[in-house]
């Protein structure tokens, strides 16, 4: 079995109010991807981890990246996380011919059901859809911005997913209290959590199954690699992941990074 890591660093983090992408805020002396990547290449069943960057990114080279002895960089970054994954997606397939081209499945729109409804009522089967190609490696696609992935919960993941028909991702259960918010800023009502994940990464599928969904359209209902999958009746596995496996999105978030960080390397010493 192979695995490749593939991690989409082009973007620019307007949410954390920085003139640096965030990718490149420091976080515990280094830059916050460092500590990334670093994790990955903890992870023993990855053969390589590989990251996109924008074509014209001028910070990359500004960093010491020589620990990383498994590490490749694609500048193929596009406009939007979803075509920087298929970007990368397709340098990759050129390494991994695929053994046959099967007739792609129907794309249909997805069923989601809205949060302004009751959860009860959940979308309808989907139909029937053709096996995913089986052949190539496994793709482990995880934000740039997930500094704090434990190795260990990456290895489990491939140990759980490595046979399975269309793979899946790490998630949690909805823990929290979710209120519909109603014009005003008031509640219209308490949402039932039942059922409710939170999706996280790394999301592992097979590299032409993935690229062909992605393909397939990257609109914005596409919002991350199992959407893509869902679109066309597929129902990717939900793997347990971890709180501490928090995505950097403001800038209070570099302050609980920064202490889940010192939290692991504690338990490793």
């Amino acid at each position: 079995m192979t695995a490749i890591a593939l991690v989409p660093a082009a973007g620019s983090g307007s949410r954390m109010g920085s003139a640096q992408p965030k990718q490149y805020l420091p976080l515990a002396g280094q830059p916050l991807i460092w500590h990334t990547l670093s994790a990955l290449h903890a992870v023993p069943e990855l053969e390589r981890v590989v990251v996109v960057i924008s074509p014209d990114d001028q910070v990359w080279d500004s960093h010491d990246w020589s620990a990383f002895d498994r590490l490749q960089v694609l500048r193929v970054g596009g406009d939007t996380r979803a075509q920087s994954v298929l970007n990368g997606l397709e340098a990759l397939r050129a390494e991994y011919p695929a053994a046959s081209a099967p007739a792609p499945a129907p794309a249909r729109k997805l069923e989601r059901v809205s949060i302004s409804i009751s959860l009860d009522v959940f979308p309808r089967e989907a139909t029937p859809q053709p096996e995913l190609p089986q052949d190539g490696p496994w793709v482990l696609v995880h934000d740039a911005a997930r500094p704090c992935i434990d190795p260990a919960l990456v290895s489990g993941m491939i140990a759980r997913l490595q046979h399975d028909p269309v793979g899946g991702i790490l998630a949690v259960p909805v823990a929290d209290t979710l209120k519909l918010a109603r014009p005003g800023e008031r509640i219209a009502h308490t949402q039932p959590r039942t059922g409710l994940w939170q999706a996280q990464t790394p999301q592992m599928f097979r590299l032409h199954a993935l690229a062909d969904a992605l393909a397939g359209g990257t609109g914005a209902d596409i919002t991350d690699e199992a959407s893509a999958l869902e679109r066309l009746g597929h129902s990717p596995a939900l793997v347990m992941g971890s709180p501490w496996n928090l995505k950097v999105t403001y800038p209070q978030d570099l302050r609980l990074a920064t202490l889940v960080l010192a939290a692991h390397a504690e338990q490793q010493d």
